[in-house]
């Protein structure tokens, strides 16, 4: 085999990983219950309005795609997992949004060079391995002059150390591949996008998610519904004691990102990075 067949095999591999992993669980459920704002956020900083041509890149469920179909826009989105466009079509039929839904590679989209007004991804974009490669195709699809805009999860943030203490319970992630919550840092958005964008505006912001009673709680739902975190949990199956470990780290990062004196409902304030541009003409 050629050294490029078996790049190109590995990757497929990858991404057929990346599809099961998301169908796990119930993620439509919890980013409808815990983050139902951020789609609205997003649609509005990118100003979308009726008449333009909107992609949504690693969808979802369409937490910004629907926002921005309702708002007038004529939206595509797009995910690797149809699973999950399957949840959204079920949503946007209930609000009255009428929008496409194609299953798509954030890495190799299936359009062609600036078709859309706006190309925005909501926690979505950074989860695809290769940071350049996704980058360049959100570029490539936005006509000259169009907006890019993007919700990301910080490293910093409530997610972003979640993923860190998840880490060394997953399996070594691939050669290539880069963490998600990078996409969190602007000068690593800057550097992807270089000097094809300008009118960069970035933002640190916080969402409220107040729903669980403890951080055992928290703990316990991620469990259950959130894809990456039930493959991590998969990974350590067989090893009781990590398990525990694992139990033991993520309720005491609840706890601390808490507050509460575990009388109360935990509240916490999870951390993005909200950045819009324009493309260069």
């Amino acid at each position: 085999m050629t050294e490029a067949k078996a790049a190109t095999e590995a990757d497929r591999t990858l991404k057929a990983k990346h599809r099961k992993m998301w169908a796990l669980g119930d993620y439509p459920a919890l980013a409808a219950q815990l983050i139902p704002d951020l789609g609205p956020i997003l649609v509005r900083a990118c100003g979308v309005t009726s008449g333009q041509r909107v992609l949504d890149v690693a969808a979802g469920s369409g937490n910004a795609a629907i926002p921005a179909a309702l708002a007038g826009a004529d939206v595509v989105a797009t995910d690797l997992t149809p699973e999950l466009l399957e949840a959204g079509r079920q949503v946007a039929e209930k609000q009255g949004a009428e929008l496409q839904w194609r299953e798509a590679d954030a890495e190799a989209l299936p359009f062609e060079d600036g078709e859309f007004d706006t190309v925005m991804s909501c926690v979505g974009i950074m989860f695809a391995p290769h940071h350049q490669a996704s980058a360049d195709e959100l570029l490539r699809v936005c006509r000259a002059g169009g907006r890019i805009g993007l919700i990301n999860w910080t490293p910093e943030g409530f997610i972003g150390r979640m993923f860190a203490t998840m880490k060394p319970y997953a399996p070594p992630p691939p050669p290539g591949a880069q963490p998600p919550p990078l996409w969190g840092q602007e000068q690593h958005v800057r550097a992807l996008f270089a000097d094809r964008v300008t009118d960069v505006a970035a933002r640190r912001q916080t969402v409220r998610v107040d729903r669980f009673e403890s951080p055992e709680a928290f703990r316990d739902y991620f469990k259950a519904n959130y894809g990456p975190t039930i493959a991590v949990y998969r990974n350590i199956a067989e090893d009781p004691a990590r398990v525990d470990a694992l139990d033991r780290e993520l309720a005491t990062l609840a706890r601390q990102a808490s507050n509460t004196d575990d009388t109360a409902p935990a509240a916490m304030d999870w951390e993005y990075l909200l950045l819009t541009a324009r493309k260069t003409a």
